[in-house]
């Protein structure tokens, strides 16, 4: 249902599974087993995984902290796109990545929720794509001593919210890593 013409392509996002954005991060191995079983699946299918890393004075270029956690890797030919901003648009070459390879509908997977997840979530909606959420395979750093909800709410209140976003022409919706079906649009 994406607006974009002749783009009829979906993509996976890992989105920021670096070292200093994850350590510490709700149900980290599981949301990691998570992405790695997607990652799996949509090599499986010959489905684009665009990789997305986080560049900032917290996280300085070529740190430990920088770098994609040991468990995933980027295959040959994958896409590393390197942002400054929690939208993985803002400022990058995503777009000409994922339009590139004909893609319209992008599966959203990675860290944090409350940050990055939601920018990129909205940013791609706006931008003409139907976004797909994993459910069980985003999640976020406890911030609660800042007056923010506990990780696993946030998690909850991000995937409730967004089975129902939309615009015209495009949606986003929410399903689990076991329900994820790369080759079709929402709708």
């Amino acid at each position: 249902m994406t607006t974009l013409d002749d783009r009829p392509n979906t993509a996976l996002m890992v989105i920021d599974v670096q070292n200093g954005v994850v350590a510490g991060t709700h149900d980290r191995d599981g949301v990691i087993g998570n992405i790695n079983a997607l990652v799996d699946k949509a090599r499986a299918e010959d489905v684009p995984v665009v990789w997305v890393q986080h560049c900032d004075d917290g996280l300085e270029k070529g740190s430990d902290d920088w770098r994609i956690v040991d468990e995933l890797s980027p295959g040959d030919g994958e896409p590393v796109v390197q942002k400054s901003y929690p939208d993985s648009f803002e400022a990058t070459e995503l777009e000409e990545v994922l339009s590139g390879r004909g893609v319209g509908r992008v599966v959203v997977t990675g860290a944090q929720t409350d940050e990055c997840i939601r920018a990129t979530l909205h940013g791609a909606l706006v931008r003409g794509y139907d976004v797909t959420l994993i459910s069980d395979a985003h999640t976020t750093e406890d911030l609660t001593e800042y007056g923010a909800p506990s990780p696993d709410l946030d998690i909850s209140h991000a995937n409730l919210y967004w089975q129902w976003a939309s615009a015209p022409g495009r949606r986003g919706d929410v399903v689990s890593t076991d329900e994820v079906n790369f080759g079709e649009q929402s709708g």
